[in-house]
Formats: structure tokens, C-alpha cells, sequence
């Protein structure tokens, strides 16, 4: 078991670098990426539109901040124990519990206030995921596989929200497939951490065995390549497209499930699933050369809309 070092003396006041830290910058790109999924199911970008979906982007970015904030306190301690995460600002001693504390407030009142002054909304879905994030700090996280499905569930909640602020209604296979995707990177990251760290860190891998997530992969990736094509072949605005979209997207979606499972299995990957994505050229080129290609038929699908 990895040796705790007890945490460094906190500085009287904490560097501007250790509070950005806190909120895990790298992070907003789940946002970014996420709530302005809705432009694709919207037939007309006006600014209204744009504005309302970089609004939201910008509010669901800072509530995720603020629970990042939150859970690095509650969890300094076992993270100490973690081979990555004792490195966090609060868990090292960089940013002291009352500063964080004070850190965690201000950002909840700037996040009332861009909420307050929104041009779109409602925020149901922000306010939906502060408080399943509360639930999970105060007991759920520690629950095995609710764990993780609460944490999934976070990942649609960005989605909705970008349909709620342009007033479009939210495909239910476009939700099952984010919500299979989700758990795919969780569970994956579960795996990881069974030998990363040992149960200390995390109360809730008492319930998870290498055998059972062997079992659980296979079937949300499954579900999330399935839920997709359903998509992209039914409820997205692609017009005489679909058939294409879902020729292209098949082997590209099957390809990066391949290759998750390569880096997770072979590699022994998957402790930060965002920062692993991120980091393997062979799946950003992938992604890139999918969206490139479903991005080429949405804009001729809205140009043969526009034409009629």
C-alpha cells in the first residue's frame, strides 16, 4: 500500500496556480464539448441560439469547478493516499480547508449570479447536478455502482441543459448513449483504480471486482455504440444523410471502443479517462476524422433545407 506523507504546511496565501488547480481547468472541455451537443438538433443558428449555449457552457463549467472545489475537501484525506491525486492542492497542503472553503463560496455566489443574468435558461439541469453532487459527496459516492451512475448521470445533465437553453427537445437515444459512454470511461476508471491505489482511497471499490467489470464493459460499450447509430439514423437532423452518417459512424465509433479497451486492458490505462483521451494521438486523429465527416453532412443537410 502506498505510503501516506503527511500533507506540506499550507501557505497563508494559497497561489493564484493552486486555486486554478482546484477547479481542474482541464476539465471544462466535458462542458465545452457537451452542452453545445444541442446545436446539432437546432435547424437555425441564430446569436440568440450561439449565445445562449456559450452562456450555459460557461455555467455548467464554473458548477463543475465549484464541486471539484468541494470534493478535494471532503476527500483531502484519502486522496493522500492516491499515487496521482495526493498531489491536489488541498491533499498536499497548498491551499489550506478554510481557503478552500472561502474559494468554494466565491464561486457559488459568481455561479448565482451568471445565473441570475442568464440570456437563456431555465437551469434546471445546473441546479439538477449541484444537487446529485451534493448527494454524492454526502453518501452515494461511496455506494458501489451508484457511484458511478450518479457521476454519469452529471455527464447527461450537461447535454440537457443545452437543449433547454435553445428550447429544443432532447433525443432519448442521444441520452442513452451519453449516459452508456459515460459509464464505459467510469467503469474503466474503477478498474484502474482497483490496483492503483487499494480500497483506501475509495470506500466504494469494495463492491467492484476485476471480474465483474470485465463483465460491465462490454455491455455499456455495446449500448453506447447501438443507442448512437439509433440516433444518428432516426432522431438527428441530418435529412437524407442519416444513412450516410450512420455508415460513416460505424466503424469509427466501434474503432474507439476498440481502442479504449486496448489502452485500458493492454495498457493498464484509464485512471484520468479524459487526460487518457486527450493524450492518445490515435484516438484524438479517430475523433477528429469523425466529427470532420458527420460536421460535412450536417452542413449539407441544413444547406439542402435552406436550398428547399
Amino acid at each position: 500500500m502506498l505510503e501516506t506523507r503527511p500533507a506540506r504546511r499550507s501557505r497563508a496565501a494559497p497561489r493564484f496556480g493552486d486555486l486554478l488547480a482546484l477547479t481542474r481547468p482541464l476539465h471544462a472541455v466535458k462542458s465545452v464539448l457537451l452542452v453545445p451537443v444541442a446545436l446539432i438538433d437546432t435547424p437555425s443558428w441564430t446569436a440568440h441560439e450561439l449565445g445562449a449555449i456559450g452562456w450555459a457552457v460557461v455555467v455548467f463549467s464554473l458548477a463543475a469547478a465549484c464541486v471539484y472545489v468541494a470534493n478535494d475537501i471532503i476527500d483531502r484525506d484519502r486522496d493522500r493516499r492516491h499515487p496521482v491525486k495526493r498531489h491536489r492542492p488541498v491533499a498536499a497542503g497548498q491551499v489550506s480547508v478554510r481557503a478552500g472553503m472561502l474559494y468554494c463560496a466565491t464561486l457559488l455566489t459568481l455561479l448565482g449570479v451568471l445565473v441570475a443574468t442568464a440570456p437563456g435558461g431555465p437551469y434546471w439541469p445546473v441546479l439538477g447536478y449541484l444537487a446529485l453532487n451534493l448527494a454524492y459527496v454526502r453518501g452515494l459516492k461511496h455506494v458501489p455502482l451508484l457511484d458511478i451512475g450518479t457521476v454519469a448521470i452529471g455527464f447527461v445533465l450537461r447535454v440537457v441543459q443545452g437543449y433547454v437553453s435553445v428550447g429544443r427537445p432532447v433525443s432519448a437515444w442521444l441520452v442513452v448513449a451519453v449516459l452508456s459512454v459515460s459509464l464505459l470511461l467510469l467503469i474503466g476508471k474503477r478498474r484502474h483504480e482497483l490496483t492503483a491505489a487499494g480500497l483506501a482511497h475509495r470506500p466504494a471499490l469494495r463492491g467492484y471486482s476485476p471480474e465483474l467489470i470485465n463483465q460491465l464493459l462490454p455491455i455499456t460499450g455495446m449500448l453506447a455504440v447501438v443507442a448512437g447509430l439509433i440516433y444518428l439514423s432516426s432522431d438527428a437532423l441530418l435529412g437524407a444523410y442519416h444513412r450516410v452518417a450512420v455508415l460513416l459512424s460505424a466503424p469509427f465509433a466501434l474503432f474507439l471502443l476498440f481502442r479504449y479497451l486496448q489502452v485500458l486492458v493492454v495498457r493498464q490505462g484509464g485512471g484520468d479517462p479524459l487526460r487518457m483521451m486527450l493524450r492518445d494521438r490515435v484516438m484524438v486523429v479517430a475523433v477528429a476524422l469523425w466529427f470532420g465527416g458527420l460536421a460535412v453532412l450536417l452542413m449539407l443537410a441544413r444547406s439542402a433545407v435552406m436550398a428547399s
